[in-house]
């Protein structure tokens, strides 16, 4: 356990891992000051908090009391290049990211998990397992709270599943999981990575950067970019594959999910016992079922959490039937690679809202699928242009200002027998707080419809 006693400690970034690293640091006696470029208005419920807390804080700008400080926390939010950032770096304060704070002071056996898509069911469904097989779990990161807020209620002998972003991993210094996981790397965040695929391939590997031989590393073997990086790693290297047999590791055949083990071969269970469909989800349970058995889990209960879990929200979520169409929402698809995993879900005709704040996209590889399965698109937010641009010649496209007008377009424009899917392929922060509020604003949309 580190001590931070009277450190003095800089938060850039007020909002929730930004709130739960102040939070934790002045519970374990440092002195935390916040700060964020924000306005007063959009920080109203932080605000509360560290009012409330007695958090020194401060909105709008960051002055110069941010580098009044022994080291500098930062938000994922907050762009490494940004302006306070840089100047922090170039006085030599020391940056950390809010998961290597929390990992200070983390007692259980951190399951740090990562990729371009799936992350968050991966996480959820690991959690899920764990906690179905006996085993106390808690599951945190970029989804739903924060490392910081709940590190300090996990005992030795339980986990942690983290869901581990490009951005949190950036600024990692000694953070070392007993389990890390790369599920899959494509183009993604580009924006924040100057249009360098390297640098964003980089930041994904920075997950073993700790881990030793006492530690494993499970990875995506079907996946080139991952599968070319495998030299000078010391942990114990476990693959996952939907398309090759592997000696050590989990793989899919035949309609039936295997766990290896230097020659030995054992059937776990079927694909059919997974309540969440599509081969991208037979991926994720891959990944978490290489875990499930290196820790030895009994085969009976793994199969029993597989078919108990229901999936996570805002990811490809049946959200209502109305008059024969089925309306779906994906806002946590925030890249065309997530867009495509979803199409592909479905052999209905589709009305797909798309649009966001654009993070280099690339619509190529959704293209074909487009062109078989959508049967108009609505395009919404600072990418519309773009979108519209793009899929004008291929298939109908529309601007819409808003959700609601896209969702009051499709109540009357979908057929019975059709699916209207909110998947955006864009980041949220041009119209919404996250992708989750956003999600919440297309499902009320949709249970209003009469």
């Amino acid at each position: 356990m580190m001590d931070i006693k009277n450190k003095k400690i800089s938060i850039v970034g007020a909002v929730r891992s930004g709130i739960a690293a102040a939070l934790l640091a002045k519970k374990l006696g440092a002195i935390p000051f916040v700060s964020d470029s924000a306005s007063k208005d959009k920080l109203q419920k932080s605000i509360e908090i560290f009012q409330s807390e007695g958090i020194d804080f401060e909105y709008g700008a960051h002055s110069e009391r941010v580098y009044n400080c022994d080291f500098i926390i930062t938000s994922p939010g907050v762009p490494s290049d940004s302006e306070v950032l840089s100047n922090a770096i170039k006085k030599g304060i020391k940056i950390i990211s809010e998961i290597e704070f929390a990992s200070w002071f983390c007692k259980g056996t951190i399951i740090s998990i990562t990729g371009t898509n799936g992350k968050t069911t991966t996480t959820s469904l690991m959690n899920h397992t764990l906690n179905e097989c006996g085993l106390k779990s808690y599951s945190a990161g970029n989804i739903g709270n924060a490392f910081s807020e709940i590190v300090l209620d996990i005992n030795e002998n339980e986990f942690v599943s983290l869901e581990t972003s490009s951005f949190q991993l950036d600024f990692i210094e000694s953070f070392k999981p007993r389990f890390s996981v790369i599920l899959n790397i494509t183009p993604d965040h580009l924006d924040r990575y100057n249009n360098n695929f390297d640098e964003y391939i980089a930041s994904k590997f920075k997950i073993i950067k700790n881990q030793d031989e006492s530690d494993f590393f499970i990875y995506n073997a079907d996946d080139s970019i991952i599968s070319n990086k495998l030299t000078n790693i010391r942990a114990h290297k476990i693959g996952f594959s939907l398309t090759q047999q592997l000696n050590v590791g989990t793989y899919f055949n035949d309609g039936k999910l295997f766990f290896a083990w230097y020659g030995k071969h054992e059937e776990i269970c079927k694909s059919a016992d997974l309540f969440i469909k599509g081969e991208h989800n037979i991926a994720n349970a891959l990944a978490v079922l290489a875990i499930a058995k290196i820790l030895n889990l009994p085969n009976k209960k793994i199969r029993s959490a597989f078919a108990s879990f229901k999936g996570v929200e805002h990811r490809i979520e049946f959200v209502r039937e109305l008059d024969g169409v089925e309306y779906y929402n994906d806002s946590k698809a925030t890249n065309v690679d997530s867009v495509w995993y979803a199409l592909k879900s479905f052999d209905k005709p589709i009305y797909l809202i798309l649009g966001g704040k654009d993070k280099g996209n690339n619509y190529d590889k959704i293209r074909e699928l487009v062109i078989q399965k959508v049967r108009k698109i609505y395009a919404i937010g600072s990418s519309a242009n773009k979108i519209y641009d793009y899929f004008k010649d291929i298939v109908p496209t529309e601007y819409k200002q808003t959700i609601e007008s896209c969702v009051d377009a499709a109540r009357i424009e979908a057929e019975p027998g059709s699916v209207v899917l909110l998947s955006p392929a864009c980041a949220s922060f041009d119209m919404f707080d996250n992708y989750e509020h956003r999600g919440k604003v297309f499902k009320n949309a949709v249970s209003k419809l009469k």
